[in-house]
């Protein structure tokens, strides 16, 4: 009788770790969101190297979405944080597209001024 007590005072932490329910990530939730719309409004889905990222989180997050609705906050929890990750690459390779686009616009830039320097007697 002593040895099932003990056994059952060293195995209740355990079991009460098995038995916790994992709340609604909401919160993750929020975020992932979050990040996909501003990934979506710095243009990521008009820049081939970030729609891919874009697309990827929007399927966690409609998926996360399911198995929320399914009770499985564990797996959402999991979904969301890599659409979170994925929204937020999309951001960054949205931003470098755009920078990338301004650089060629300052060396057309700069390449128009050396020419009509040139033009104007300057030296090389």
């Amino acid at each position: 009788m002593k040895k099932s007590i003990a056994s059952l005072i060293i195995a209740a932490p355990f079991l009460w770790a098995c038995a916790t329910v994992v709340p609604p990530p909401t919160q993750r939730m929020a975020d992932a969101q979050s990040a996909e719309r501003s990934a979506r409004e710095l243009g990521a889905d008009h820049s081939p190297e970030a729609q891919l990222s874009l697309k990827l989180a929007q399927d966690q997050i409609a998926l996360a979405r399911t198995a929320m609705t399914d009770g499985d906050n564990e797996r959402a929890t999991s979904l969301l944080m890599r659409a979170n990750a994925d929204a937020e690459l999309s951001i960054a390779q949205a931003r470098e597209s755009a920078a990338k686009v301004e650089e060629q616009k300052a060396n057309d830039a700069a390449a128009k001024q050396k020419t009509a320097n040139i033009a104007q007697g300057a030296e090389r």
